[in-house]
C-alpha cells in the first residue's frame, strides 16, 4: 500500500544522499584511509616504468612496450584476483599479492638499471602487473555491504572516483619528481614500497571486508560477472577511458620533453587529473534525476569530443586547457559506469565485476601507451594525442549500439545464467 505521508523538507535535508552523511558511516574510515595509502601506487606504476626505461633505452617505444605488459598482465589476471576475493576473502588474495608485487617491481626496477635486454624487462612485467593490488574495487566491494540498499550508493561511487583522482593527481606528479630530481629508479622503488606498507594496512582491516562465498543470507552460485551483458557494454567503454589515460601518459611526457620541460610532465597531468577529481566531486554531489544509461551515453559524447582535441594543442597553455577539460569528462562515465555495477551485478560477483572494469582500464591504458609511443618516436610530436581520439570515438560508437544491455534486469528474472535471486515477495 503507498504510503500518503509526504516527507517534509527539513526530512528530506537529512536523508538527501551527501558526502557528509556518506562518511559518517559506521566503520567506513577504518578501510577508506588504509585504502588511500594502498591505492596510491596504481597511480605511479605507468608513469614511473616510462620515465625509467626510457631514461635507460631512449626509446618511448620501448618504455611504453614495457608498460603495455604490465598493463596487459595485470588486465588479464585482475578479474580472477577479484573472483577469489569473491570467494575466500579480501584479505586472502591480498597479503600474498602485495608480497608479489613489491618482490616483482625491485627486481624490474634492477633489471632496468642494469640495461637488461628488452625480453628480460618484459618477463619481469609480466608478475609486476599481474600482482597489483586491486584496492579500488576491493573498497567499492565494501561500501556495497556497508550501503546495501541505500541510496548512498551513487554518492560512494562518485567519492570513489574523487579518491581515484586524487591518487592520480598525486601520484604522478610525486613519480615525475622522484624521477627527475632523485633517480630515474626512484619512483618504481617508492611504488612497491607504498604498496607493501599500504597493502597490508589495508589487509588488516578484517571487520569492513566482504564475508566470502555470501551474499546476504543467501547462498550465491560462483559465475563469472562478465556473463552479465552490461558488464560487457561497461568493459568496451572503459577501455576507451584506458585509452585516455595512456595516451596523456606517454604524449605528455614526450612533449614536455620537446619543449626542454620534463619536470612540466607532472604538473600537466595533474591538471587533467584535477579536472577529473572536480567533476567527480559534483557528480557525488548532484541528486540525479535521469537514467545511469542516458547519463553514461553523454558523458562519454563529451568524453570523445574533448579528446578529438588534443593533438591540436601546440602549447603548454592550450594542452593544459584541453587536458581540463577531458578530465573533467572522465569522472561522469567513470561514476556511471560503476554505478550500474551495482545495479546489474549480484553482490556475491561485484568484485570481480569491478576488476574486470578496472582491468580494462589497465589494458587501454597498456594499448594507448605502445600506440602512443610508437607514433611518438615515428611521427610527429604530438602524434600520440591521437590515441585517446581513436578509443573514445570506438568506444562511444559500441556504447550507443548496444547501450540497451545497460537496463537492469528486474530482480525477480535471472540476470546471469547460475546466479539466482529469491523470488519477489509483496510486501504492504
Amino acid at each position: 500500500m503507498a504510503s500518503t505521508v509526504t516527507p517534509s523538507k527539513d526530512s528530506a535535508a537529512a536523508t538527501r544522499p551527501g558526502y557528509g552523511r556518506l562518511l559518517r558511516t559506521r566503520g567506513a574510515w577504518t578501510f577508506l584511509l588504509p585504502g588511500f595509502a594502498a591505492r596510491q601506487p596504481f597511480a605511479m606504476l605507468t608513469l614511473s616504468l616510462v620515465l625509467l626505461v626510457q631514461h635507460t633505452t631512449g626509446s618511448y617505444g620501448a618504455a611504453g612496450a614495457v608498460a603495455a605488459v604490465t598493463g596487459v598482465s595485470m588486465a588479464l589476471f585482475a578479474p580472477y584476483g577479484g573472483r577469489l576475493a569473491d570467494r575466500h576473502g579480501q584479505r586472502a588474495v591480498l597479503v600474498p599479492g602485495v608480497l608479489v608485487h613489491t618482490a616483482s617491481g625491485l627486481a624490474l626496477t634492477a633489471l632496468a638499471l642494469t640495461d637488461a635486454p628488452l625480453w628480460a624487462l618484459f618477463a619481469a612485467a609480466v608478475p609486476t602487473g599481474a600482482s597489483v593490488p586491486q584496492i579500488g574495487p576491493m573498497v567499492r566491494a565494501r561500501w556495497g555491504v556497508k550501503l546495501k540498499g541505500s541510496p548512498l550508493m551513487t554518492t560512494a561511487a562518485a567519492f570513489e572516483s574523487v579518491t581515484d583522482e586524487l591518487t592520480f593527481v598525486v601520484g604522478p606528479l610525486l613519480a615525475t619528481a622522484l624521477c627527475t630530481a632523485v633517480d630515474p629508479a626512484a619512483g618504481l622503488v617508492t611504488e612497491a614500497a607504498l604498496t607493501l606498507i599500504g597493502g597490508l594496512l589495508f589487509a588488516a582491516q578484517k571487520g569492513t571486508q566482504p564475508r566470502a562465498g555470501r551474499d546476504g543470507h543467501v547462498r550465491v552460485e560462483h559465475v563469472s560477472a562478465l556473463r552479465v551483458p552490461g558488464v560487457r557494454v561497461l568493459i568496451v567503454t572503459f577501455l576507451g577511458i584506458g585509452s585516455v589515460f595512456g595516451g596523456m601518459q606517454v604524449s605528455l611526457a614526450a612533449f614536455s620533453e620537446s619543449i626542454g620541460e620534463p619536470g612540466l610532465n607532472g604538473v600537466l597531468y595533474g591538471v587533467f587529473a584535477a579536472g577529473n577529481m572536480l567533476s567527480g566531486v559534483a557528480c557525488g554531489a548532484i541528486v540525479w534525476k535521469s537514467a545511469p544509461q542516458r547519463r553514461l551515453v553523454v558523458g562519454y559524447a563529451a568524453l570523445a569530443l574533448t579528446a578529438s582535441a588534443l593533438w591540436t594543442a601546440h602549447s603548454a597553455l592550450l594542452l593544459a586547457g584541453i587536458g581540463l577539460l577531458v578530465g573533467m569528462c572522465i569522472a561522469p562515465a567513470l561514476i556511471t559506469g560503476y554505478t550500474l555495477v551495482e545495479n546489474l551485478v549480484p553482490a556475491g560477483a561485484r568484485t570481480e565485476a569491478f576488476t574486470w572494469l578496472t582491468g580494462a582500464v589497465a589494458l587501454g591504458q597498456a594499448a594507448a601507451v605502445t600506440a602512443a609511443g610508437q607514433l611518438e618516436d615515428r611521427l610527429w610530436g604530438g602524434a600520440g594525442f591521437l590515441v585517446p581520439m581513436a578509443g573514445t570515438v570506438l568506444a562511444l560508437v559500441t556504447l550507443l549500439t548496444l547501450r540497451s544491455r545497460l537496463v537492469p534486469v528486474p530482480r525477480g528474472r535471472t540476470v546471469a545464467r547460475g546466479v539466482g535471486h529469491r523470488e519477489p515477495v509483496a510486501v504492504d
